[in-house]
């Protein structure tokens, strides 16, 4: 049977942040740092979006939760989940940093407009096939890539048209 991933769901389970803390937690003795609470409010209220979310974002709906949390503890925090890989930073042509989920997410690519800046979100088995094989033609063993495409969407198009 095929793991339930987390992005097969529409809210992320118990069990799965109880998984998420603990490798957060492991990374952050690994780096000689302690868990502490403000730390786990932005791991949950990251976990609880599916967006890609900016540092700016991300603080704002922390400071929902916790007023006394910082714009910088939410800025290294994010860092510390790249750097154990349960986020990833995604560009999308604007200049702002953005992150995902990546704990048990199914690769996948965006595609994002360079008008409006929206991206689509799609999946590849030939993109993953083609990244294993460069892997074996390189001697590598590919852990993980990003790919993205930068086009205009239609509803931009649509509006070049009428102008």
């Amino acid at each position: 049977m095929l793991q339930k991933r987390v992005d097969d769901q529409l809210t992320i389970s118990r069990q799965m942040v109880r998984d998420v803390e603990e490798v957060f937690h492991a990374h952050l003795k690994r780096v000689g740092l302690k868990r502490t609470e403000q730390r786990d409010t932005i791991l949950r209220t990251f976990l609880d979006t599916r967006d890609h979310l900016s540092t700016d974002e991300l603080s704002r709906l922390v400071k929902k939760k916790d007023e006394s949390i910082g714009f910088t503890t939410v800025y290294r925090t994010l860092k510390l989940l790249t750097e154990c890989g349960l986020a990833s930073e995604v560009a999308f042509n604007d200049g702002i940093a953005r992150y995902e989920h990546q704990y048990q997410r199914r690769n996948h690519h965006h595609m994002v407009c360079t008008e409006c800046g929206g991206s689509v979100e799609f999946f590849s088995a030939e993109i993953e096939r083609i990244e294993q094989e460069i892997g074996r033609k390189n001697k590598y063993l590919p852990t993980r890539h990003t790919f993205q495409i930068y086009g205009i969407c239609d509803k931009c198009q649509k509006k070049q048209k009428r102008s």
